[in-house]
């Protein structure tokens, strides 16, 4: 049987055909008199605007097959997304761990700025791939397309410790890149799929923890790998070996464990399949005609809806300023630290707080931010917190308030990262809007990468003022676009709330209108 049918027990069949005959309805079509099809086009009155909109309207689904549907997919789902991101983040970043136990000697990158080149090259490749990985990953199905990437990714990771010379480093950076550059979007498009928008945002934050968890598990683990020696490869190849085959064996376990969709998600009945997908229907208000994912087909007018929206691009500004400083973080916290004048081993293993800091505030911002319903609010909290931390970094001239300060970014910059991907997310649709809004989000603000590779230069060490203070100017510009994207939803809102965009159903378009449909609201 093709896998992208939905399988159901025989007993089931009646059952799921009558909660599709009670639960639907078509949402799409405007019932009129084939005579009077042309007149009804040219009379934009509001009884042709009340018409749509009860046509809009749909029962909820049962409380409890909603906890169950949930609960099963938080289960089946979850925990690969958070592997894959644990993995993938180890993998990008343990070059800040190699640095500091022998990579830039035994490469000859210890001056200068090849090993700022080398960070840099990674995200060449990762910008390039991202909108149209989006693409694809419905078309070539993301249980087999995710696990596909990661497993690729890992083969490329251990061939790292393989490297040589700083060519070497390069080209495998690149392939690197390549492999993880449609993971991020690859995955929140992933789980649009199967939750709805206000169940999103404590989703995306349980596998986006896994990112400041991987520098905390990373630091220990490249603690004790960075003391193997055999065969000539000394200290640092042991930390892309070890991690890079890790990821390999994951990625193939995920081949075996993801579904593609809510249609073929085996491990739901054939009712609660039925519910999944009409819950998700409900849940578009009008930003979609379509239950089933599978049927939506690729239009370059969803396209050129997502690159105009405005939400595109605030979103877009504000994560571009956010990962300047979170990318410089993430790749110089061991440099940071080794600056204070502590040796390798205890600066390896002082990382680890921060990150698990981080850890326990992403997972609390994402469950608060959906029981809010909120995503700006929270972001301007966590710039602030930030800001404050770059300020000790670049005033403190004791170890303790430096080390302090290191604490307060990363309780700024890691929970906000996940939230301006849901804040995006929950404001497009449908799915080729929301894949290309979120490729282009992801591509642009990876930009940040150009500048965060290269603010914290050698020659700056111990005290890196360049690059605090341009991390400091980036959250301030951060904190400016996070506030004018909440005014603008807000205001949007009210003309939506006072009919003023109703006009756009005059013409019987409402399937194509998307995340502009009156009916849709935009998260604040």
């Amino acid at each position: 049987m093709e896998t992208h049918e939905v399988v159901a027990p025989a007993a089931d069949v009646d059952q799921v055909l009558s909660f599709r005959k009670d639960c639907t309805m078509d949402t799409h079509e405007v019932a009129a008199p084939a005579a009077d099809v042309d007149q009804e086009k040219a009379k934009p009155d509001i009884s042709h605007v009340e018409k749509l909109r009860e046509q809009q309207a749909m029962p909820e689904v049962d409380p409890e097959i909603e906890r169950r549907i949930t609960r099963k997919f938080d289960l089946h789902i979850m925990p690969w997304l958070f592997g894959i991101w644990l993995l993938a983040f180890i993998d990008r970043s343990n070059i800040g761990n190699a640095a500091i136990d022998g990579l830039k000697t035994d490469l000859d990158i210890a001056t200068g700025t090849k090993f700022n080149i080398a960070l840099l090259v990674f995200y060449i490749p990762y910008i390039l791939v991202d909108i149209p990985s989006n693409w694809i990953v419905k078309r070539i199905r993301a249980g087999f397309y995710l696990p596909a990437l990661i497993t690729a990714w890992g083969i490329v990771s251990t061939c790292v410790g393989f490297t040589r010379s700083f060519a070497g480093l390069v080209v495998t950076r690149m392939l690197l890149g390549l492999f993880e550059g449609g993971l991020l979007g690859g995955i929140v498009i992933y789980l649009a799929m199967f939750y709805r928008r206000h169940q999103m945002m404590y989703r995306i934050g349980l596998f986006y923890c896994a990112a400041p968890l991987s520098g905390a598990f990373g630091g220990f683990l490249a603690t004790g790998l960075a003391k193997i020696r055999y065969h000539g490869y000394n200290r640092w190849p042991w930390i892309f070996f070890i991690e890079g085959a890790i990821t390999v064996v994951f990625g193939v376990i995920c081949f075996f464990m993801m579904p593609h969709t809510p249609a073929q998600a085996k491990f739901l009945s054939g009712e609660e399949r039925a519910v999944a997908m009409h819950r998700m229907m409900i849940d578009s208000h009008g930003a979609t005609t379509v239950e089933d994912v599978n049927e939506e087909k690729f239009q370059w007018h969803w396209v050129k809806m997502a690159l105009l929206a405005p939400q595109t691009i605030f979103c877009s500004l504000a994560w571009f300023f956010l990962l300047v400083p979170l990318y410089s973080y993430s790749l110089f916290l061991p440099t940071i630290i080794t600056g204070m004048g502590y040796e390798t081993t205890t600066a390896q293993l002082l990382t680890v707080p921060p990150y698990v800091l981080s850890f326990i505030l992403v997972l609390v911002t994402s469950y608060s931010s959906d029981r809010i319903k909120g995503r700006g609010p929270i972001m301007v909290a966590g710039c602030i917190v930030a800001i404050a931390g770059y300020i000790m970094l670049l005033v403190a001239k004791e170890n303790s308030v430096t080390y302090a300060g290191t604490f307060l970014v990363a309780a700024g910059v890691f929970p906000s990262s996940p939230i301006v991907m849901g804040w995006l997310s929950n404001n497009l649709a449908p799915h080729y809007v929301r894949a290309t809004g979120i490729g282009f989000e992801i591509a642009f603000a990876n930009c940040a990468a150009f500048i965060a590779s290269f603010i914290y230069l050698s020659k700056d060490a111990p005290r890196y003022l360049l690059g605090h203070s341009l991390s400091l100017a980036a959250l301030v510009l951060c904190l400016i676009t996070v506030c004018t994207q909440m005014m603008y939803c807000r205001w949007e809102n009210r003309k939506r709330e006072r009919g003023d965009r109703d006009d756009r159903l005059q013409y019987d378009a409402e399937h194509l209108l998307g995340h502009r449909h009156p009916a849709f609201r935009y998260t604040l």
